[in-house]
């Protein structure tokens, strides 16, 4: 029981602390929005959080005593925010609570990750024990990509719950996302252009984005570091193709745009791809401006696109001190010639071996045995269907189906509508580079966790709002069929972690209320255990003079530790 109220203390004040980070910024850099939205106040939060993470690790190890600080701070932030306008945000604290609430047994779990023992972990706790090395992808594969995720994680490391928040972030991501997405099913018709209100796709996008990330993406423990990034990129489509649909420009839809591409990048690096979606912003802007100078100032010489790049850079130099590339495993990015630096035949080789683990040529329990045939062309697309796309690729399809057929039961008067709906080109571009990234998707990394979510799930959702949107349907008739949504996916999200919970307790005697914390063993703290052992052996040969023989050495350069193969 004490360890429950330790947990749920803190997810309060973890909580309230990250919003408070991001109402002061917000004011302090003096963005001004149309209305109050916690959920973007949230994500800023994290984001001044991750780069402070980033920043403050250079130096020095994220302690409990640290990171008590910091969530106090925050907290503080918090406070002196709401005396000023309480009134006015009384209402979004409210609402917020609720949302988090509701959202609370998803994060009771035993069980995490698969890959949170093998490198989620044991790199959040390496952040709160050591300042910066050099080098540390020698230990793990999993440290040569490393995320935003855990930097944030190793600042929940605090007083009593320890190393047991690691999993907060993920709920924290969802929770904002589904705040942003609820504000916009709701009220987003209060702030469209037309003179009858009428509501637009982007509506129905919000809804159907809703009941898909809170139905599909139910479960923390299959997070990782893959899906907080997809639950942030169908708002980050969301509001692009707001913003290009849009007929007056709002600068601080641009905000929105790089706040969140900064997010999803740091997150999984591999999401540099989705910064093409600079084409279609690009082209719009051109559009209204007439002037390619002009459009070029509007987007990129602006504070929005100052703290994506902020955050960008701080991603490269993590890669490149990891690993020797600025992103790993792409050798062409690589620096060759680093002491401390991945030799390029494994960066290759790793490349490789996500290759094949994606189009089915390898699981835990075998390989191929001739990986580059299998690789060549398309030779692998029948193992791939046979032993993939039945039945995990063909099961979700399914379930999408089952969704969409809900939405055109509920709307069909809409769906039989022979009306054409009309929305600005730029639209169609940023949907036909979704469908590119599909097929690049398909081509190269052809698993569901790699990306195939979001595409497949967007390239459906999409043509079907706007279909959605070509008829006239009643405001009254609208809110209450969402509401109707909402709440029955609400009530599946509960129930099926509740369901979770219980096959934890039988499957491995888990007490969500007297043990409320996951699942730790020594093989969690191995990396920290053998990083410790090396510093240690290599002061005893410096003090003895002596040679060591390990296989990682060790250097030191301006205070620094610098391992090397």
């Amino acid at each position: 029981m004490y360890n429950f109220f330790i947990f749920t203390t803190y997810y309060l004040l973890i909580l309230t602390s990250i919003v408070g980070y991001g109402l002061y910024s917000l004011k302090l850099l003096k963005i001004k929005f149309d209305f109050i939205n916690f959920g973007y106040a949230g994500l800023f939060g994290i984001y001044i959080l991750i780069v402070y993470s980033y920043f403050s690790n250079l130096f020095i190890a994220h302690t409990e005593t640290h990171n008590l600080a910091i969530l106090c701070i925050g907290l503080i932030l918090f406070v002196y925010l709401i005396k000023q306008k309480y009134s006015s945000y009384k209402s979004e604290i409210i609402f917020s609570f609720i949302v988090f609430v509701l959202l609370f047994c998803a994060v009771l779990q035993f069980k995490n990750h698969d890959d949170f023992p093998y490198y989620h972990f044991p790199y959040t706790y390496y952040l709160t024990q050591q300042s910066l090395h050099i080098g540390i992808g020698q230990f793990n594969h999993g440290f040569r990509t490393p995320s935003s995720i855990f930097y944030i994680n190793s600042l929940f490391y605090l007083p009593y719950a320890k190393f047991y928040l690691f999993n907060f972030f993920s709920l924290f991501i969802l929770g904002f996302a589904n705040i942003i997405l609820l504000k916009k099913i709701h009220n987003y018709f209060k702030f469209i252009s037309t003179k009858d209100k009428q509501l637009n796709f982007i509506h129905f996008l919000s809804l159907l984005s809703f009941v898909f990330i809170n139905i599909f993406f139910y479960r923390l423990s299959e997070y990782g570091t893959d899906r907080a990034a997809m639950v942030l990129i169908f708002l980050f489509v969301i509001e692009l193709l707001n913003f290009v649909n849009l007929k007056s420009i709002k600068t601080f839809n641009l905000f929105y745009i790089y706040l969140l591409g900064a997010l999803i990048i740091s997150f999984k690096a591999f999401y540099i791809l989705y910064i093409i979606f600079i084409i279609p912003l690009f082209l719009y802007m051109l559009k209204k401006k007439k002037n390619y100078i002009q459009t070029s100032y509007f987007l990129f010489f602006n504070k929005y696109f100052v703290l994506f790049l902020f955050l960008f850079l701080f991603i490269l130099f993590t890669y490149f001190i990891n690993t020797g590339c600025l992103v790993y495993p792409l050798s062409f990015t690589c620096f060759d010639g680093m002491s401390w630096g991945i030799p390029l035949t494994q960066v290759q080789q790793m490349s490789d071996w996500y290759e094949l683990w994606s189009k089915g040529g390898a699981a835990p329990n075998f390989r191929i045995d001739n990986p580059e045939t299998y690789l060549k062309n398309f030779n692998w697309v029948s193992n791939w269907i046979d032993i993939y796309f039945f039945n995990k690729v063909s099961d979700f399809v399914l379930g999408i189906i089952f969704l969409i057929s809900i939405f055109l039961f509920c709307f069909r008067d809409a769906f039989f509508n022979r009306k054409i709906i009309r929305v600005d080109n730029h639209v169609y571009l940023v949907y036909l580079l979704i469908f590119v990234l599909g097929i690049e998707w398909f081509y190269n990394h052809p698993a569901l966790r790699y990306g195939g979510y979001h595409i497949i799930a967007l390239l459906i959702f999409i043509p079907l709002a706007v279909k959605l949107s070509s008829s006239h349907i009643d405001l009254k008739k609208y809110t209450k069929v969402a509401i109707v949504l909402v709440s029955i996916t609400t009530i599946i999200f509960i129930s099926r972690n509740i369901n979770r919970m219980n096959n934890e307790v039988e499957s491995y005697g888990y007490k969500p209320i007297k043990q409320t914390y996951y699942f730790l063993d020594d093989s969690h703290f191995r990396i920290q255990k053998k990083m410790d052992q090396l510093i240690e052996q290599h002061k005893n040969c410096k003090m003895e003079k002596v040679k060591c023989k390990t296989n990682v050495k060790i250097k030191k350069l301006m205070g620094k530790i610098i391992f090397i193969n």
